[in-house]
């Protein structure tokens, strides 16, 4: 949960202040692959030039720096040193993103009275390089006083603080390093005897200056006033594009439909305003914390300071009755029952100890059991060695666990996905296919002799034809339809986006299918931490032995998921001395006990539990050599405590798999999605757990990979062990056995287990074989958090689309860099990960993915209704104005009010389809399948139009209309009402066609609303062609009074409607055959499958069993 932005390796700074940083991956935090920042200070002659062209331009440019900042930057400043940098330009490239985002920041300053800040050494990179932050140090070590930058006008004896704000986080400049660095890593590398140091607290002067430098411990979300909010909204290109469209109906007396697209436009800013500033005000209300807290200084005294003055380095006296922690800090003295279920979703209270003293350098994340994080609720601190509970202040602000995910929540890592990007390319080539429609229509307006003034009006608003205004909007209805569906069913969204990203994926993750019981309800009070109590004896048992008596918890060393093992120093009543109980996993706990104790057969009977699938935890102790007091409990350490043990035994717990597990499991395997099994539990007992509920099937063998660090002289070696072998017990291996042991070749999937240490030598000796063990491995245990982590992000280098399902828990990491992360959590909603189940099974994974499917299929199908919509009306003013005339302006009304906004709402309710399939909907919207449908679709509808023209020039009682008036004037028209009265017919066929159920969505049928508008509005136009009545005027549509003509037009629109659910349904079922037959089948451009390909025709692993 740490809070740092992800490490930054330094570079040499480029040409003029600009720092081009090449980063670490670190997914918990960030996704930013590279960041370039470059300074700008002030120019005259920039300054003059800039407001030149703004004044020149009539304000425009104004309103394109506001959409583009770093534009207006480079006009009015000139790029200079960062050292003398007044502005700056940050530029940040997502890792899986080429383009660059583009943000503007100001250097801001501040005088402090202190001219030093401490600093350690700062902690080098494996390849040597130092890391930083955003706007990263170059190569150097740390100073251990970094002089502050001092400006010559500053006054003597002060100096200036030079410093920046980007996405909440502070950023300071470094003089002696010419950098900015984040103050997070100010206290970078401190070790956990420093942190004990500042136990006696700060002095009001050095308190002073922290807080100048570190800023207030605060996490501010900005809630903009209405004005504002209104002046943004407002400027939206979206909403510019509208009130210029606005200006140009007025212009061409198009009056009514102006009226009516200002006021939809206006009820949708208000409620879009009204929307935005709720959530602003509910995300600030949720996050903001102010209390007054008790901090100790040096000397012995306290001081009661308000949560917001807090600085690292502060030491905080903990209250009994506990509270919510302001800030991120060091537990140091006492202990702490703690509810982090704000952060991780996991209700279950946690028990934080003192920190150790030690040189070790401290982690937050290492350390977590000793870490009080922010916004977690304390239940009871407790003191033991002194009169109070004390805690170290480490991070405050936005630096803090919690402050690191609301700046997730206010700046969410961009979605790089491929419907995105081609919809804006679409967009574009529909801008160029308006530019085409312009220079045709001046062409023909200046040949039938129109004013020039009435040639421009007619040439743009072709633009406003074209490029569908609504299309934001229309996409936005269909994610907020699944996301609805997947609230009424238990699962809560943060990110609606990441629906459709859903659709798409290849790989789940789980770490959580097995049943657990019950958690009991915890009431804590002073003697149930300190005691335990035997289970009060029934009256009929009393007398007939000795009772059990109490004993009593002197001191604790927790859980602790690197150590794999818990312990606990006890003394029972009236006994001389404690003794030391330690609970782990068996392999650790046994290499801990004196080999006498261990039994020869320990291996053999962990095997057989551990085959048979039961989860299996090893007990050991030892009487300790000092008085049984709380005093010298507490002086012990945790190697004092674990050496020379006797093994107790083993506790067999049984693992049963969730009722709904094998069914899903199964249902997502039919459906070719690949299962993998992430856990920390044993080796066998998950391969177990894997083979019980179908990751690996019966007629499926598994090899697991065992791995040997370099040691005396020999290099790091890879031995793959079947499961069937009797020497894979547990990632143990026997070399000779499994020398002479042959794999045998075998056409079906293989599958692979290995544990978290194999894991992790693989990362580091074996990096070009990991792919391939990536794209086989089934099994993961015996997984660190971390571990977790960075095999998601080694699954989405390989380009896989990785769904990851937890309870939050310890892959907090996992979730956040998953593509599709789903937490298991009984909160409403979770910040923890975009989606948040308040179901504790992993049926809500194949829910999520039903809905991602049916998003993103409707989303192309919104997608392509909109561009034919837009296609088709073009085509009807083409047609007219060729002939000099237009669609009228109750005309335009009734097309996008009535009938195209009120079908492309409605086509986004149809459900996703009951069942998964093995096909997934495609995700790129620039393909061949979709753009033959398109293509082909506006052939017909521009062929029954002409089609019903000439059909009505034909007429012997047709009677032309008058070209040397321009449109409105000569409405109405044969002409006008013909193209209208078949165009509104379109659009309904076109909606019809392009929603179709199978195989993501449920049948049309089953979506009533829209079935029933798309009956009402065709019977209304039936009605309206046959028989106009009072509407007629209105729309100003000439009367025919030739009922065979009419019932012809009936029959070209029954041929269009015939016809467009053909070319539909000929597409689904004969393109994609044509096309495997016309072009030869192609490389995947995916790793993965260039991998599975690889792997088909050489399968590995060697057929031997060691490889090295």
């Amino acid at each position: 949960m740490s809070a740092d932005s992800s490490p930054l390796v330094g570079n040499t700074p480029a040409s003029y202040g600009t720092l081009t940083i090449e980063t670490s991956l670190d997914p918990l935090n960030s996704s930013v692959s590279s960041v370039r920042l470059s300074g700008y200070c002030g120019s005259p002659w920039r300054v003059i030039g800039y407001h030149v062209v703004v004044w020149v331009m009539a304000g425009i440019p104004l309103l394109l720096f506001r959409w583009k900042p770093a534009w207006g930057v480079w006009l009015r400043l000139q790029p200079c040193n960062l050292a003398r940098a007044e502005t700056l330009v940050i530029e940040i490239r997502d890792k899986e993103d080429s383009s660059w985002q583009r943000h503007t920041v100001q250097v801001q300053t501040e005088a402090i009275s202190e001219g030093s800040l401490e600093l350690p050494p700062q902690a080098q990179a494996e390849d040597g390089q130092s890391q930083a932050a955003v706007g990263a140090v170059p190569e150097g070590a740390w100073k251990d006083t970094t002089p502050l930058h001092r400006r010559e006008e500053a006054v003597r004896g002060q100096q200036v603080l030079r410093y920046y704000l980007f996405q909440g986080q502070r950023y300071v400049w470094i003089e002696t390093q010419q950098a900015f660095c984040q103050v997070s890593l100010l206290d970078h590398g401190r070790t956990c005897d420093d942190i004990h140091h500042s136990r006696s607290g700060l002095s009001l002067q050095d308190q002073t200056v922290r807080r100048t430098i570190y800023g207030p411990n605060v996490i501010s979300v900005p809630v903009k006033s209405y004005p504002q909010l209104l002046l943004d909204e407002a400027l939206n290109p979206y909403y510019g594009f509208q009130a210029f469209s606005i200006g140009l109906w007025l212009a061409d007396h198009y009056y009514w439909y102006a009226l009516c697209i200002f006021l939809v436009s206006s009820v949708s800013i208000c409620l879009s305003l009204y929307k935005t500033r709720k959530q602003s005000q509910t995300l600030r209300d949720m996050v903001k914390l102010s209390v007054q807290v008790c901090v100790c200084r040096p000397g012995g005294e306290k001081e009661w300071v308000d949560s917001s003055e807090l600085v690292p380095g502060d030491c905080l006296m903990l209250p009994q009755e506990g509270g919510l922690m302001p800030c991120d800090a060091a537990l140091v003295a006492g202990e702490c029952m703690v509810n982090e279920s704000s952060l991780t979703g996991e209700s279950i209270p946690v028990l934080k100890t003192a920190l150790l003293e030690g040189p070790v350098p401290y982690c937050p994340e290492t350390h977590r059991r000793h870490t009080l994080f922010c916004g977690t609720l304390i239940l009871q601190a407790r003191a033991f060695v002194g009169p109070h509970v004390l805690a170290v202040v480490t991070r405050t602000g936005f630096c803090t666990a919690k402050g690191g995910l609301v700046s997730s929540i206010l700046h969410p890592r961009p979605i790089n996905f491929k419907f995105y990007k081609h919809s804006m390319k679409f967009v574009a080539a529909l801008s160029v296919l308006a530019l085409l429609g312009t220079i045709y229509s001046i062409f023909i307006l200046h040949r039938n002799r129109v004013p020039v003034n009435e040639i421009v009006i007619r040439a743009l608003d072709l633009v406003t034809v074209v490029v569908p205004p609504a299309l934001p909007a229309a996409m936005t209805v269909c994610t907020l339809y699944a996301q609805s569906r997947l609230q009424s069913q238990g699962v809560f969204c943060i990110h609606p986006l990441r629906i459709n990203l859903g659709g798409k994926l290849r790989l789940v993750c789980f770490d959580k299918v097995l049943e657990e019981g019950p958690a009991a309800d915890s009431a804590f009070g002073t003697q149930v931490l300190a005691v335990m109590r035997p289970p009060v004896q029934e009256p009929q048992l009393q007398g007939m032995e000795e009772p059990p008596l109490p004993v009593s918890i002197l001191g604790r060393f927790p859980f602790s998921s690197a150590l794999q093992r818990m312990n606990v120093v006890v003394a029972w009543l009236g006994a001389t001395q404690p003794e030391t109980y330690v609970k782990g996993s068996p392999e650790l706990v046994a290499s801990l006990c004196n080999p006498e104790t261990v039994p020869t057969n320990f291996a053999q009977m962990l095997q057989n539990y551990t085959a048979a699938g039961y989860r299996v935890v090893a007990l050991a102790g030892k009487p300790l050599p000092i008085a049984p007091s709380l005093e010298a409990a507490q002086q012990l350490t945790r190697d004092t405590v674990e050496r020379e043990l006797s093994l107790l035994g083993l506790l067999v717990m049984r693992n049963l798999l969730k009722p709904q597990t094998a069914p899903v499991i199964r249902a997502l395997r039919n459906t070719c999605l690949r299962t993998v099994m992430v856990t920390g539990d044993n080796l066998q007992t998950a391969v177990t757990v894997a083979q019980s509920c179908g990751m690996v099937g019966t007629q499926e063998h598994l090899v697991i990979v065992h791995a040997t660090p370099p040691e005396r002289g020999q290099p790091a070696s890879l031995e793959f062990l079947p499961v069937e072998s009797s020497v894979a017990v547990n990632g143990a291996k026997d070399s000779d056995q499994a020398a002479s042991y042959v794999v045998e070749r075998d056409p079906r999937f293989s599958h692979l287990a290995l544990s978290g240490f194999t894991f992790g030598v693989l990362m580091k000796h074996f990096p070009k074989l990991l792919p391939k063990v990536l794209v086989q491995g089934t099994v993961f245990a015996r997984m660190a958090p971390e571990q977790k982590t960075q095999l998601v992000c080694e699954l989405q280098k390989l380009q896989y689309c990785v769904g990851m399902c937890g309870d939050g828990a310890n892959d907090c990491g996992a979730l956040k860099a998953a593509d599709v992360g789903i937490s298991l959590s009984q909160a409403e909603a979770s910040v923890v990960s975009p989606f948040t189940s308040s179901m504790a099974s992993i049926e809500c994974v194949p829910m999520v993915i039903r809905e991602g499917r049916c998003s993103l299929d409707t989303s192309f199908s919104v997608f392509k209704y909109m561009a034919l919509y837009s296609l088709t009306q073009f085509m009807s003013v083409l047609i007219l104005y060729t002939i000099n005339t237009n669609l009228g302006d109750m005309q335009f009304l009734a097309i996008d009010l009535v009938i195209t906004t009120t079908v492309a709402v409605l086509m986004s309710r149809t459900g996703p389809a009951l069942a998964l399939g093995r096909a997934r909907p495609p995700g790129a919207l620039l393909s061949v399948p979709v753009l033959s449908s398109l293509l082909l679709q506006v052939a017909l509808v521009a062929g029954v139009q002409l089609g019903g023209y000439f059909l009505t020039v034909a007429q012997p009682w047709f009677v032309p209309l008058n070209r040397t008036v321009p449109a409105p004037d000569n409405l109405p028209n044969y002409e006008n009402t013909v193209v209208f009265s078949v165009s509104c017919f379109q659009y309904l066929i076109l909606a019809a066609a392009v929603s179709k159920g199978a195989p993501f969505r449920r049948p049309l049928y089953t979506n009533v609303p829209f079935l029933v508008s798309l009956l009402f509005l065709g019977s209304l136009l039936v009605g309206l062609l046959l028989a106009p009545g009072l509407l007629r005027g209105p729309l100003m549509l000439r009367n025919i009074a030739d009922t065979c003509f009419k019932l012809l037009l009936l029959g070209l629109v029954a041929f269009n409607f015939v016809g467009a659910f053909m070319l539909e349904s000929v597409l689904d079922q004969c393109l994609p055959t044509c096309l495997r037959w016309l072009r030869p089948k192609r490389a995947s451009k995916k790793r993965f499958k260039q991998l599975e390909q690889e792997l088909a025709e050489q399968p590995w692993p060697p057929p031997t069993g060691p490889g090295r």
